[in-house]
């Protein structure tokens, strides 16, 4: 089982595994070039379906999955059915990345057997949306994924766009959002490593736990993360490529 964290005493950090489903197969997401994507080659799991896949998480002790809805995001409709069936046949607790720009899409992802329902700034229609999500749907239910394109936002508005990612982040601290995802779509995929300098200044100037994604190449890098207090990681290539294995995590208390 994945160990939680405390937030300002001895941090753990969550080890959150990535499953991006694109045409109904798992693809491996590469720097946010999705007309590139391939289908994933894993050594966790021979099969590319999303429920094997995270049947294969299961089974290795992990307990919660990231799922990105690409088909979705790209302005298709969210794959209901498969959520419903990943936390049936895995039993793992989701969040997911639907695309969701509306109250009601967010309420449909949550109906289908969703534990957390991620609004990303890619396709967020205005800031008063977070507001309305965290009121009605409650901020334990509602994640806020910032992405970036390096050091910009990538959003859909253009107040959004041209938003600095540090007052980004105040803002959505602001309006409740407890947990945000910071997502840097250049680094997926890279196995480059983390923006450091951009993660320690934006802890120091929000309280929200934040859960980082996108770069990670190694432990070393989930550890160096858990002592400046991320709460959580997101890893996709890392895991699947074997650079990281469940007893590489389970050694660093990871898992």
């Amino acid at each position: 089982m994945v160990n939680t964290h405390c937030k300002g005493g001895d941090a753990v950090l969550k080890v959150i595994p990535v499953i991006d489903v694109l045409g109904g197969v798992v693809v491996h997401a590469v720097r946010g070039r999705r007309k590139y994507y391939q289908s994933l080659n894993s050594v966790l799991c021979a099969s590319v379906d999303p429920v094997d896949v995270a049947v294969s998480l299961k089974a290795f002790g992990f307990s919660e999955l990231y799922l990105a809805d690409l088909d979705a995001i790209t302005g298709g409709q969210p794959s209901f059915s498969l959520f419903e069936k990943i936390v049936d046949k895995a039993g793992l607790e989701m969040m997911v990345d639907a695309g969701v720009a509306n109250l009601k899409r967010a309420k449909e992802v949550l109906n289908s057997s969703v534990s957390k329902v991620i609004i990303g700034t890619e396709t967020l229609p205005s800031m008063d949306f977070v507001a309305e999500a965290v009121e009605f749907l409650g901020s334990n239910k509602v994640m806020l994924s910032l992405d970036l394109m390096g050091n910009h936002v990538l959003s859909d508005f253009e107040i959004g766009r041209l938003a600095e990612p540090i007052t980004f982040l105040r803002e959505l601290e602001a309006m409740g959002v407890a947990q945000i995802i910071v997502l840097d779509l250049l680094k997926v995929g890279s196995c480059e490593g983390t923006n450091l300098t951009f993660l320690n200044h934006a802890l120091r100037n929000i309280k929200a736990n934040l859960i980082v994604g996108g770069g990670i190449r190694n432990v070393k890098d989930l550890k160096e993360l858990e002592r400046i207090g991320v709460f959580g990681v997101l890893v996709a290539t890392a895991l699947h490529s074997g650079k990281i294995s469940p007893e590489n995590l389970k050694r660093a208390g990871l898992l």
